[in-house]
């Protein structure tokens, strides 16, 4: 049971790039997604969730990233998708997806799966 997150790389200011989460072990269908960066030496920050309906109000966004980041997860939801665009040198680190059930938080330690990671670099 496993969640695996890609799509990482290194990009220009400005430039764009889609992390993918994919599920194993277990289906996404009940589960919310949530998506989480990390710089070393930083804590775990919260950058944005959906969650299995948009009932709830969501999707949600931290405010840095409010506007440029859009979450998403397919139709079969089994995969979630974090597109970012007009990336900035700040949003550089590593971007792990996690999953809870159901409903979002922005608190990691109610989030019961989460994937390696993948890290983001911003740089020119």
């Amino acid at each position: 049971v496993q969640l695996q997150a890609s799509g990482g790389g290194l990009v220009q200011p400005g430039g764009s790039l889609r992390l993918s989460c994919a599920a194993s072990g277990f289906s996404l269908d009940y589960y919310a997604i949530g998506w989480f960066r990390q710089n070393p030496g930083k804590e775990r920050e919260w950058v944005s969730c959906i969650s299995i309906s948009n009932r709830d109000g969501g999707p949600f966004y931290a405010d840095p990233v409010k506007g440029r980041f859009t979450v998403s997860r397919d139709g079969a939801k089994a995969t979630g998708f974090l597109q970012m665009n007009n990336l900035k040198p700040e949003d550089t680190a590593v971007y792990y997806c996690a999953a809870m059930y159901v409903v979002c938080s922005r608190e990691s330690d109610e989030y019961e799966y989460w994937g390696q990671g993948t890290e983001v670099t911003v740089s020119s």
